[in-house]
């Protein structure tokens, strides 16, 4: 890392006012069999998933995988990664958008093309993350508010907004971050 790269990451990694130690009084208690964002760490976490994951367009898989990661961070429902043996790269182009997370590093975007629907900047991945991160480099993540995604048969709902890609289901309470206000949950 670059000395500026390296000044701004500490910073974005400082800034943070939530970091999974104890919940804000918003924070909604779970039930039996359910998890709060507001336990997620931060620094995030890697989790290996075995749930089916399925992510689709118009009824056309274009990922399927038992063989997960998920990354747990504070206020954020889970993101999955599928491994690339997994993702139908054939329907996949390369995007046009890059970014840059101050836990997993710079990312690029990827396209889907299904016959002539194009849908831009539908799926990412972290080609060398940071040291922490490594055990996702190469794998896919998915918007599920751009696309229909299932963990074990059940639809994922997008986290609020459309800058982050959380997968929420019936086991995740938030409130989550994305909704104008929560930038530095």
């Amino acid at each position: 890392m670059g000395k500026e790269l390296d000044k701004w990451v500490r910073q974005a990694r400082d800034k943070w006012q939530f970091r999974g130690k104890e919940k804000p009084s918003i924070a909604i208690e779970p039930s039996v069999g359910q998890e709060s964002v507001w336990d997620y760490p931060r620094p995030p976490k890697l989790e290996r998933d075995s749930r089916l994951i399925i992510v689709s367009v118009n009824g056309k898989v274009i990922a399927e995988s038992d063989s997960t990661l998920r990354v747990l961070e504070t206020a954020n429902p889970p993101t999955f990664y599928i491994p690339p043996k997994d993702v139908d790269k054939t329907s996949l182009t390369l995007g046009s958008r890059l970014s840059l997370c101050e836990w997993k590093g710079a990312a690029q975007y990827w396209n889907v093309n299904i016959n002539t629907l194009v849908i831009e900047n539908t799926a990412w991945y972290y080609l060398d993350p940071y040291p922490e991160f490594k055990p996702i480099a190469g794998y896919f993540s998915f918007y599920p508010h751009r696309l229909t995604c299932y963990i074990d048969g059940e639809l994922v709902r997008p986290q609020p907004g459309e800058l982050y890609g959380g997968w929420i289901t019936n086991e995740t309470i938030g409130p989550f971050k994305g909704n104008p206000g929560t930038e530095n949950w």
